[in-house]
């Protein structure tokens, strides 16, 4: 029961509901801009950041390469000789630069020489750089690092360079070879032209790419042989395996992907070798060394068929392309299979 009465304290009912300890907490609203981003929402800084950041070396890809590719692609239906190109007329010629080239046994020469002279280059690299990767595994720290400098400075020697050095070795009077030749008991060998002929020619420069891409086959033989674990050589020790059974059954199952990517790009590179070839002999002696790339070099600039030597290079292309394809669906069988 409640009495009131002036200056008499009010009590409260024995029903009511104690108070709380501590004073209730009242929401309040905010004050400034709300920073959290709505769910569902994106910013745009987040979904164009990477392209923002590849769109740089796109553009300069696309400037640098697809743009000539066009322009060389439109040049091959056009018969552009040396009195069109001084008057710069480009008169359209359809598909008559490749009928030309398809119907003539001087280009069919030089795709099977092109591709002799690529699959002799990438067997020997791919082989002598494996070995010489193996041994850099197998050596000490010293001879390893003596051996991976001296395959550095090979590598890094300007190809220019390189040409001039095997150009002097195998030089007609004052070469090393003749040299060596007569003092190993040789006749014939007095002021011996070694590039007499195109075959002896195209074997020099096979010496000159060999030499020159084996560093880079080589080092990374080693590199990948140092993720194959050493329990696995052991293994194969305990059950008497030689050094050829431990390769094939070892080394190489775990080195395919290498195998495969390394002998891909070893490919690409020989193929379109071009700076070896021309420098050594510009394709000579009689355009008897040339392969696809100096052919079309040889035939723009030389006799002045431009149109002719832009349907070279695009036969080239995809040539290159068709035979790559299948061995690029090789590399990507062996991914899905691991």
């Amino acid at each position: 029961m409640t009495v009131h009465s002036q200056g008499a304290t009010t009590s409260a009912p024995q029903d009511a509901p104690p108070k709380s300890a501590g004073r209730p907490k009242v929401p309040t609203a905010p004050t400034g801009p709300s920073h959290t981003a709505p769910r569902g929402s994106r910013r745009l800084p987040s979904g164009w950041l990477p392209y923002l950041l590849v769109g740089p070396a796109v553009l300069s890809l696309a400037s640098l390469l697809l743009y000539p590719l066009i322009k060389n692609v439109i040049l091959s239906f056009q018969d552009i000789n040396k009195i069109e190109f001084i008057q710069r007329k480009y008169p359209f010629a359809g598909l008559s630069n490749y009928t030309e080239l398809l119907g003539d046994s001087t280009f069919w020469t030089v795709v099977v020489r092109s591709f002799a002279f690529t699959l002799a280059n990438v067997a020997l690299i791919m082989l002598l750089g494996s070995l010489i990767g193996i041994l850099l595994n197998r050596l000490g720290t010293w001879m390893r690092l003596v051996l991976s400098m001296a395959l550095v400075m090979a590598w890094a020697m300007p190809i220019v360079a390189s040409v001039q050095v095997f150009q002097w070795l195998f030089d007609e009077q004052f070469g090393v070879m003749n040299w060596v030749m007569r003092s190993a008991g040789f006749a014939g060998y007095d002021q011996h032209n070694w590039f007499e002929s195109g075959l002896s020619t195209l074997t020099i420069i096979t010496i000159l790419v060999v030499w020159g891409s084996i560093p880079f086959v080589a080092l990374n033989m080693y590199a990948g042989l140092t993720t194959v674990s050493g329990e696995l050589y052991e293994a194969a020790r305990m059950d008497g395996a030689n050094g050829w059974q431990t390769f094939w059954k070892i080394v190489f199952p775990n080195l395919k992907p290498f195998f495969l990517v390394t002998t891909f790009l070893e490919v690409i590179w020989v193929f379109k070798a071009f700076t070896q070839v021309y420098a050594m002999n510009k394709g000579g002696p009689d355009r008897a060394s040339e392969i696809l790339p100096v052919f079309a070099y040889v035939e723009g600039q030389s006799q002045a068929h431009y149109g002719l030597a832009a349907a070279i290079s695009v036969l080239t292309i995809l040539i290159l392309v068709i035979v790559m394809s299948f061995y690029f669906r090789l590399i990507l069988k062996q991914e899905e299979e691991q």
